[in-house]
């Protein structure tokens, strides 16, 4: 049998170290809660205890959709305003003027988004990174279809954007058929 013990250091991350004991009866994991007292397995450990920067990501996200329509124009790369947030958690994404997600927080972040069309013979939709684009999808026919890129924010002033480039003039989609979200994956460290 394992030992596992954790060792939290000056930031409050902890080190976690297995040995094998002597004997193979300690079989008690001691974890300390918020206020510093020692829970054993004996314990009841209530979910505060749980929860923390070793479990929780604290970094930005938001989730954002279109409200109404968006006419566009053929052949020319359009951004997409999305205008209605579901949520933001950092106050990061900018839904009434640049429709930009801009995180406070360094590190990298899965970036997702879909446009919705009823025109064009051509569609593609890109994630701009600071006003170029840094990754696509495209498709024939007269839907949309989502791209994904997993991206790396410097925390200050990296953003990224929703644009399509559709063959046919027309409208985007309003309502949950036209998305853009992002959330922290891992931090910069």
């Amino acid at each position: 049998m394992s030992k596992i013990s954790i060792t939290p250091n000056a930031s409050g991350t902890g080190v976690f170290t297995i040995s094998s004991p002597a004997t193979n009866t300690n079989r008690t994991l001691t974890l300390p809660d918020e206020a510093g007292t020692v829970l054993t397995s004996a314990s009841s450990i209530p979910t505060s205890a749980l929860t923390g920067n070793i479990i929780q990501n604290a970094g930005p996200a938001f989730s954002a959709y279109r409200s109404g329509t968006q006419a566009y124009s053929s052949n020319t790369f359009t951004k997409i305003q999305l205008n209605t947030e579901s949520f933001d958690t950092n106050s990061c994404y900018d839904s009434t003027t640049n429709y930009r997600f801009t995180p406070t927080v360094a590190g990298y972040y899965i970036c997702t988004g879909q446009i919705q069309t009823s025109a064009g013979t051509y569609i593609e939709t890109d994630i701009y990174k600071n006003g170029v684009s840094h990754g696509y999808t495209q498709v024939s026919g007269a839907w949309g279809i989502p791209v994904t890129q997993l991206i790396y924010f410097n925390g200050s002033t990296d953003y990224i954007e929703l644009y399509a480039f559709i063959t046919t003039s027309g409208n985007i989609a309003a309502g949950f058929a036209t998305y853009f979200y992002a959330a922290m994956v891992r931090s910069a460290t």
